[in-house]
């Protein structure tokens, strides 16, 4: 026979048991949950600082020369990577010790998301990186007396100092460093004409298309314009030329390495220069060729013997490209003669095609 006092120790032995087990029970399955998921965040938002500082570190040069969206995509990424890591690196660290419990479908979701995340940031930073210009690229970037250089967040101009009619206005090839292109651009303004490069956001032309028109606005005193590019930056600038052609607008169209995104064959008041390399493996000698049904009848052809795709500017090797059998200073002098001479064509063929 037990007294009234035993049974009611016992019951509260037991009611401290249940509420242990509780708390176990809870432990193990809403404190790992909020455990895998802090983990899971903090490792996107480490791993997001890793790679933008791997593109940082690597690119820099480049990344500060050009248009600055790339590098406000980089501000972002490292703000909210540094959020994350602030708000959830003491809860996954104080919950790195909590039993878990079986994995849910959500907590599976979870972790996809997560990588999925993680993924898309590394192909962002990692794809839009810019292939800077090289030093001796660089150093062209200089006034003297012949050439006013000025360089902006969205431009590079090359002005001669005694003025000038006739202007190109240039857009750069996909991810390239807007300042390679000076060894072969800076010579046109040391011949009399004005040159302005267009820094494309994300190093890409499709996303700075209408560029030009801020470009021409901006130097009223132009008479004669021409808009042209490299690989993709030629692409696009075709798509201007053909539909900014004309009186007040466009007269010329400047292609390196590049060819029209789709038939513009009845552009007949629209003079076009076509330069390519003979050993480009990225525009293609193939490439070239069938695009000459996509231009104006009266087109020009330029191709440079032993060129590659990567002479038309000062960067360094392109994957996907050829061999070349040619110095680059050599395969510049001959893109920028085929060039100066296309330009100081314009005058005389705007004059033509008005009479």
């Amino acid at each position: 026979m037990t007294s009234p006092d035993h049974d009611q120790h016992d019951d509260q032995h037991d009611d401290q048991q249940h509420d242990q087990h509780d708390d176990q029970h809870e432990s193990s399955t809403g404190g790992a949950g909020t455990s895998r998921v802090g983990v899971r965040r903090v490792v996107v938002a480490a791993a997001s600082l890793v790679v933008v500082l791997v593109a940082a570190v690597s690119s820099w040069a480049g990344i500060r020369a050009s248009h600055p969206a790339y590098l406000l995509v980089l501000v972002v990424i490292v703000l909210v990577a540094v959020t994350v890591l602030s708000v959830w690196g003491g809860r996954a660290w104080e919950g790195r010790a909590v039993p878990r419990g079986p994995r849910s479908v959500r907590t599976t979701v979870r972790t996809l998301l997560a990588g999925t995340a993680l993924v898309v940031v590394i192909a962002v930073v990692m794809y839009f990186r810019p292939l800077t210009a090289s030093p001796s690229a660089v150093a062209q970037l200089v006034d003297d007396a012949d050439v006013e250089v000025t360089e902006s967040l969205t431009s590079i101009e090359f002005a001669p100092s005694a003025g000038a009619t006739t202007g190109l206005v240039f857009y750069p090839g996909a991810l390239v460093d807007p300042r390679a292109y000076a060894p072969t651009l800076r010579p046109l303004a040391e011949a009399g004409y004005l040159v302005v490069v267009v820094k494309m956001p994300m190093g890409v032309a499709f996303f700075g298309a209408g560029a030009a028109s801020d470009v021409i606005a901006d130097h009223p005193t132009i008479e004669h314009w021409a808009v042209g590019g490299h690989s993709l930056g030629g692409a696009v600038a075709s798509i201007y030329a053909r539909d900014h052609r004309g009186e007040g607008g466009v007269d010329g169209l400047v292609l390196w390495a590049a060819y029209p995104t789709g038939p513009m064959a009845d552009a007949a008041d629209l003079a076009v220069v076509s330069v390519s390399a003979a050993n480009d493996g990225l525009a293609t000698p193939d490439d070239i060729a069938a695009s000459v049904a996509d231009l104006p009848a009266t087109a020009e052809f330029v191709t440079v013997p032993g060129a590659v795709h990567a002479f038309f500017g000062d960067y360094g090797d392109q994957r996907g490209d050829g061999d070349p059998t040619v110095s680059r200073q050599d395969a510049q002098a001959q893109i920028v003669e085929a060039t100066s001479t296309f330009l100081a064509s314009l005058p005389a063929r705007h004059t033509a095609s008005d009479e």
